[in-house]
This record gives C-alpha cells, sequence and structure tokens, in this order.
C-alpha cells in the first residue's frame, strides 16, 4: 500500500512526506522531481516550453508508473487532482492524506518559491492562491479518505496524525 499526500503548495507535503516514509519504512517520492528529471528542465521551463498541458501530461504519466509500485509515500504535485485520472490510478492501493492550509499560510510558507510558474494571470500571489484553492476545494476533498489542516502544527506533528492513520488503515 502506497501513502500519497495531495494538497497545495506549501501545505507541507514535502517535508511531511520525506518525515513519515522514514517513520513507517516506506520509500519517499516527490512526483515534481520525477517529472523534472524526466523532461530535462525545470518545472518552469516546461510550462514555458510546452504549456501547462503538457506539465499535466508529465505529470499524468508519472502517477500511472507510480500507482504500480508499492510502498511508497508520494509527494503529489498540487495539481494533481486537476485531472480525475491521476487520482484514479493513485487511489487503487493507497492511503490519501489532503494536507491542507490557510490562504495566509500558504503565502508565508512560499512566498519565494520560483520553481513554479503563475497558474492565473493578472492576479496577486495571495489572489492567485485564493482564487486556485477555491476551484480545487472539492476535488481535494474528492479525492482524499482523510484531511489535515498543517495550519498550526509542525512537521512532526502533522506525520504523527498520518502515522497513526496509517495504522489505522492497515
Amino acid at each position: 500500500m502506497n501513502l500519497v499526500l495531495v494538497g497545495y503548495r506549501g501545505t507541507g507535503k514535502s517535508a511531511v512526506g520525506q518525515m513519515a516514509a522514514g517513520r513507517l519504512g516506506l520509500t519517499y517520492v516527490s512526483m515534481d522531481a520525477l517529472i523534472v528529471e524526466r523532461a530535462g528542465m525545470s518545472i518552469p521551463q516546461i510550462v514555458q516550453a510546452h504549456g501547462w498541458p503538457a506539465f499535466r501530461d508529465l505529470e499524468s504519466a508519472v502517477a500511472r508508473d507510480l500507482s504500480a509500485r508499492d510502498a511508497l509515500v508520494i509527494d503529489t504535485g498540487g495539481g494533481v487532482i486537476e485531472r480525475s485520472e491521476n487520482m484514479a490510478v493513485l487511489k487503487v492501493n493507497a492511503l490519501v492524506v489532503w494536507l491542507k492550509a490557510s490562504v495566509a499560510v500558504i503565502v508565508q510558507r512560499i512566498q519565494g518559491d520560483t520553481q513554479r510558474p503563475a497558474l492565473v494571470a493578472g492576479k496577486t500571489f495571495t489572489e492567485e492562491i485564493a482564487d486556485v484553492l477555491v476551484r480545487r476545494l472539492e476535488k481535494y476533498r474528492a479525492a482524499a479518505q482523510f484531511e489535515v489542516d498543517t495550519d498550526a502544527l509542525s512537521v512532526a506533528q502533522v506525520a504523527d496524525q498520518i502515522e497513526a492513520l496509517w495504522h489505522r488503515q492497515r
């Protein structure tokens, strides 16, 4: 069985995923890192050269490949839920946990991130996050079996909750 972490950028998927993988004896995998490796370029470069649909195609291919493996903690990109087929394949053999945070906390956590191009043109950084979160809210909720609000929790506290969920589901 795999542990799949979904949620917007800055909700803790990478840090929590790495910690949870170590605690649970699973292998940590970053979908974004695999996409970058396969494409041979950064995510902003992929999007600039080929557009968001090409990036999403790469993301779907990685989701299919990872779903065939076992004993992974999969740190998904924030938009993996944009295509329902991604979650359909990732959920087959997995516990899916949505890590969520408020707009203010996300802004604070990722304001210096240069690894993702804008998703919504003509908006401030904060407006973009708020708009995308509203649009994705129901998709995250539908994708996940459990939700963990990371606003006021440390990485270790979130990992504690995920570890408990994992053991209850096993």
